[in-house]
């Protein structure tokens, strides 16, 4: 999200104290777990108390992805006792390129089992627990109450301010991080010690403005770096050495190598946060129909194209996506107009059979329908969820990326 529009409140010079540590120390360690961290030990302000503080620390990490993947190693590594893990997805063969905690041998798996045998080599004390659930409002505080923290590495915004309001509600200290391209964010939000998600992002961004990283892209590397101070922010929460991000957001530019800091304070006229809400509603993510049901309106969901494609109805399939995309897996028969070109190839459009336009995941194609309703083509509608519920709902055979 840029941090320059959507409502954000830029506040110089917010301030905010150091919540101290977070979890109480556990048990002296083994002589084997004072070597395997000595290195930790020899730190400057960190002792065999923090070690143990780390050890006793039960921490939930919404995703197993890009920032997932990156940090829950860390964590491991640096001690964490007990991880939670909330994801649903199997490994697919284009999350490999960021997602380094699973392998080609892992394409298929659940990107729990995958992680869990990632974290299993590095330390198989650490306890793994696996939430193989879509988090939503009607579970996530049940989830949250087993926790000390909550990191929040997930891809789409229902879910991020979802996370921020259970953390607020629990008064639970969030980590929060965010990339697309080749930038991101890291920040962490605590209600009751500092702002909050909400107060740096008071409203979501219009539906489609933001790409996801399928269809803008995002460097391996931003992943790393974020989740990376992801897993410092959650350490130094639990041990309570430094300064945690509370009132700052970290922006990082991969293109350009710096790091930018964007003080924020908490809205005092903001309504406290005291239940949760439908957040796709909140964020204008519409819901499409079920496969028994006909679309209506802008969308056609994937039974229905395989339907009117079977049965050799006329339709025109537009394919707008861009040729290293088409090169990877298509739907056909489909014509191919990427989207940059729509506009000086218009006269392509048919207007005598119905149109449907499709793309990744759905976001492009919602775009270039409301330009073509626009300019005054009616009978149109676009693939809901792109070629992504396509191959797997009607053809898993087809190559997800």
């Amino acid at each position: 999200m840029n941090l320059s529009a959507n409502g954000c409140r830029r506040i110089r010079e917010a301030s905010v104290s150091s919540p101290g540590a977070l979890v109480e120390p556990g048990a002296p360690l083994a002589p084997e777990r004072l070597a395997r961290y000595s290195r930790q030990l020899a730190l400057p302000g960190f002792d065999e108390v923090a070690q143990r503080r780390l050890a006793n620390a039960r921490v939930l990490v919404i995703g197993a992805g890009g920032l997932g993947s990156a940090t829950v190693p860390y964590l491991a590594s640096a001690g964490v006792g007990t991880i939670g893990i909330v994801d649903t997805d199997v490994v697919e063969l284009s999350n490999l390129h960021r997602q380094i905690s699973h392998g080609v041998s892992d394409i298929g798996r659940s990107k729990l089992d995958s992680i869990s045998d990632t974290v299993a080599g590095i330390d198989p004390s650490t306890v793994i627990i696996r939430h193989d659930v879509r988090v939503d409002s009607g579970n996530i505080l049940d989830i949250l109450a087993d926790y000390d923290v909550l990191l929040d590495g997930s891809d789409n915004f229902p879910t991020r301010y979802l996370a921020n309001d259970a953390a607020a509600i629990t008064g639970k200290p969030l980590v929060w991080g965010a990339i697309l391209q080749y930038h991101g964010q890291v920040g962490v939000a605590w209600a009751g010690q500092g702002p909050t998600y909400r107060d740096l992002f008071p409203t979501p961004p219009i539906p489609g403005t933001i790409p996801s990283c399928s269809e803008g892209g995002v460097l391996p590397s931003v992943c790393a770096v974020i989740g990376a101070i992801m897993g410092a922010e959650t350490i130094k929460i639990i041990t309570g050495i430094g300064q945690p991000l509370l009132g700052t957001v970290t922006t990082y530019d991969a293109l350009t190598g710096r790091f930018r800091d964007i003080d924020f304070a908490a809205d005092p006229e903001s309504p406290p946060i005291t239940e949760l809400i439908d957040y796709e509603a909140f964020c204008g993510v519409a819901t499409t129909a079920t496969h028994d049901e006909e679309a209506e309106g802008d969308e056609v969901d994937a039974r229905q194209l395989a339907r009117i494609l079977e049965r050799g109805e006329p339709v025109q399939l537009i394919d707008i996506r861009e040729p290293y995309e088409r090169a990877i897996v298509t739907i056909e028969p489909s014509e191919f107009i990427p989207l940059g070109t729509l506009t000086r190839r218009i006269d392509e459009v048919r207007r005598d059979i119905p149109v449907v336009l499709y793309c990744h995941s759905g976001v492009r194609s919602a775009r270039a329908l409301a330009f073509l309703r626009d300019s005054g083509f009616d009978n149109v509608r676009h693939l809901a969820g792109g070629i992504d519920s396509y191959s797997a709902t009607v053809e898993p055979a087809l190559v997800r990326y």
